[in-house]
Protein backbone atom coordinates (compact mmCIF):
# COMPACT_ATOMS: atom_id res chain seq x y z
CA UNK A 1 0.00 0.00 0.00
CA UNK A 2 3.16 2.52 0.31
CA UNK A 3 4.18 1.82 -2.94
CA UNK A 4 3.15 4.48 -5.33
CA UNK A 5 5.14 5.70 -8.35
CA UNK A 6 4.68 9.15 -7.02
CA UNK A 7 2.99 12.03 -5.30
CA UNK A 8 -0.44 13.10 -7.25
CA UNK A 9 -1.32 16.27 -7.95
CA UNK A 10 -4.61 18.75 -7.85
CA UNK A 11 -5.56 19.56 -11.56
CA UNK A 12 -8.66 21.40 -11.00
CA UNK A 13 -11.15 22.40 -8.35
CA UNK A 14 -14.84 23.19 -8.39
CA UNK A 15 -17.39 24.19 -6.31
CA UNK A 16 -21.26 24.20 -6.29
CA UNK A 17 -22.46 27.53 -4.80
CA UNK A 18 -26.40 25.67 -5.04
CA UNK A 19 -27.39 22.82 -5.56
CA UNK A 20 -27.72 22.48 -9.37
CA UNK A 21 -26.04 26.02 -10.13
CA UNK A 22 -23.44 26.22 -12.46
CA UNK A 23 -20.10 24.98 -11.42
CA UNK A 24 -17.37 27.54 -10.28
CA UNK A 25 -14.11 26.71 -11.17
CA UNK A 26 -11.63 28.45 -8.68
CA UNK A 27 -7.84 28.02 -8.34
CA UNK A 28 -7.71 27.47 -4.33
CA UNK A 29 -9.73 27.05 -1.82
CA UNK A 30 -10.35 26.75 2.43
CA UNK A 31 -11.14 23.35 2.99
CA UNK A 32 -12.70 23.41 6.79
CA UNK A 33 -14.42 20.38 8.84
CA UNK A 34 -17.81 21.36 7.35
CA UNK A 35 -16.44 21.51 3.60
CA UNK A 36 -15.27 23.47 1.37
CA UNK A 37 -16.04 27.53 2.05
CA UNK A 38 -17.93 28.43 -1.06
CA UNK A 39 -19.44 24.91 -1.65
CA UNK A 40 -22.93 24.41 -0.87
CA UNK A 41 -22.97 20.89 0.73
CA UNK A 42 -21.28 22.28 4.19
CA UNK A 43 -22.97 19.70 6.40
CA UNK A 44 -19.12 17.53 7.14
CA UNK A 45 -19.01 14.26 7.71
CA UNK A 46 -17.72 11.38 5.33
CA UNK A 47 -19.27 13.04 2.16
CA UNK A 48 -17.47 16.56 2.90
CA UNK A 49 -15.80 16.77 -0.44
CA UNK A 50 -15.92 14.62 -3.80
CA UNK A 51 -12.40 13.87 -5.54
CA UNK A 52 -12.23 12.29 -9.37
CA UNK A 53 -8.94 11.27 -10.82
CA UNK A 54 -8.30 13.02 -14.15
CA UNK A 55 -7.41 9.57 -15.96
CA UNK A 56 -10.69 8.61 -15.38
CA UNK A 57 -11.88 11.76 -17.69
CA UNK A 58 -11.05 10.43 -21.32
CA UNK A 59 -12.88 6.90 -19.74
CA UNK A 60 -15.90 8.31 -19.27
CA UNK A 61 -15.54 10.59 -22.23
CA UNK A 62 -14.94 7.37 -24.50
CA UNK A 63 -17.43 4.92 -22.71
CA UNK A 64 -20.31 7.81 -23.04
CA UNK A 65 -18.78 8.82 -26.86
CA UNK A 66 -19.34 12.07 -25.40
CA UNK A 67 -16.77 15.48 -24.52
CA UNK A 68 -16.76 15.23 -20.90
CA UNK A 69 -15.13 17.92 -18.46
CA UNK A 70 -14.58 18.11 -14.72
CA UNK A 71 -17.58 20.55 -14.28
CA UNK A 72 -19.82 18.88 -15.84
CA UNK A 73 -19.26 15.44 -13.35
CA UNK A 74 -19.71 18.07 -10.26
CA UNK A 75 -16.97 17.10 -8.23
CA UNK A 76 -15.00 19.20 -6.28
CA UNK A 77 -11.53 18.12 -6.81
CA UNK A 78 -9.82 16.48 -9.87
CA UNK A 79 -6.62 14.66 -9.09
CA UNK A 80 -4.15 13.03 -11.33
CA UNK A 81 -1.06 10.87 -10.86
CA UNK A 82 -2.18 8.44 -8.12
CA UNK A 83 -4.44 5.65 -7.70
CA UNK A 84 -7.56 7.31 -5.42
CA UNK A 85 -9.46 3.88 -5.20
CA UNK A 86 -6.03 2.16 -3.56
CA UNK A 87 -5.98 4.52 -1.10
CA UNK A 88 -9.88 4.20 0.41
CA UNK A 89 -9.83 4.78 4.19
CA UNK A 90 -6.67 6.06 3.89
CA UNK A 91 -6.06 10.05 4.84
CA UNK A 92 -4.39 12.18 2.27
CA UNK A 93 -2.46 15.61 2.22
CA UNK A 94 -3.47 18.38 -0.40
CA UNK A 95 -2.18 21.65 0.21
CA UNK A 96 -2.44 22.31 3.85
CA UNK A 97 -5.60 20.03 4.28
CA UNK A 98 -6.08 16.45 5.21
CA UNK A 99 -8.52 14.27 4.09
CA UNK A 100 -9.60 10.71 4.43
CA UNK A 101 -11.20 8.75 1.17
CA UNK A 102 -14.76 7.32 2.26
CA UNK A 103 -16.55 5.80 -0.51
CA UNK A 104 -17.17 6.39 -4.03
CA UNK A 105 -19.33 8.71 -5.58
CA UNK A 106 -22.08 6.80 -7.50
CA UNK A 107 -23.34 8.20 -10.34
CA UNK A 108 -26.90 10.16 -10.50
CA UNK A 109 -29.40 9.87 -13.48
CA UNK A 110 -28.49 13.43 -14.13
CA UNK A 111 -25.50 12.81 -15.91
CA UNK A 112 -27.98 11.19 -18.78
CA UNK A 113 -29.16 14.63 -19.44
CA UNK A 114 -25.44 16.15 -18.79
CA UNK A 115 -23.17 13.75 -21.08
CA UNK A 116 -25.98 12.16 -22.85
CA UNK A 117 -27.48 8.75 -23.55
CA UNK A 118 -25.25 6.54 -21.84
CA UNK A 119 -23.69 8.83 -19.71
CA UNK A 120 -24.68 7.29 -16.03
CA UNK A 121 -23.42 3.81 -17.04
CA UNK A 122 -20.05 5.53 -18.72
CA UNK A 123 -19.89 6.61 -14.94
CA UNK A 124 -20.06 3.36 -12.89
CA UNK A 125 -16.16 2.90 -11.44
CA UNK A 126 -15.16 5.71 -12.69
CA UNK A 127 -17.21 8.68 -10.86
CA UNK A 128 -14.83 9.40 -8.34
CA UNK A 129 -14.36 9.62 -3.84
CA UNK A 130 -16.32 11.21 -1.55
CA UNK A 131 -14.27 12.66 1.79
CA UNK A 132 -13.75 13.51 4.89
CA UNK A 133 -11.86 16.55 6.36
CA UNK A 134 -9.42 15.48 8.66
CA UNK A 135 -7.78 18.83 9.39
CA UNK A 136 -8.80 22.16 7.29
CA UNK A 137 -6.80 24.11 4.94
CA UNK A 138 -6.09 25.63 2.11
CA UNK A 139 -6.17 23.70 -1.43
CA UNK A 140 -4.24 25.05 -4.76
CA UNK A 141 -4.02 23.92 -7.95
CA UNK A 142 -0.98 22.63 -8.40
CA UNK A 143 -0.64 20.92 -4.71
CA UNK A 144 0.84 17.51 -4.56
CA UNK A 145 -1.43 14.53 -3.00
CA UNK A 146 0.37 12.35 -0.89
CA UNK A 147 -1.28 9.43 1.34
CA UNK A 148 -0.33 9.47 5.13
CA UNK A 149 -0.07 6.02 6.87
CA UNK A 150 0.15 5.52 10.40
CA UNK A 151 3.13 3.72 11.27
CA UNK A 152 1.75 0.44 13.02
CA UNK A 153 0.04 -0.07 9.49
CA UNK A 154 1.09 -3.65 7.60
CA UNK A 155 3.22 -2.40 4.69
CA UNK A 156 2.84 -5.55 2.62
Amino acid sequence: MRRHAQPGRVDWIGLRPARLAPVEIVESVEATSDGLIGDHFTSGGKRALTLIQAEHLPVIAALAEARVTPEMLRRNIVISGINLTALRHHELEIGNARIKLSGPCAPCSRMEKTIGSGGYNAMRGHGGWYAEIVKGGRIAVGDAVRPIFAEAEDTA
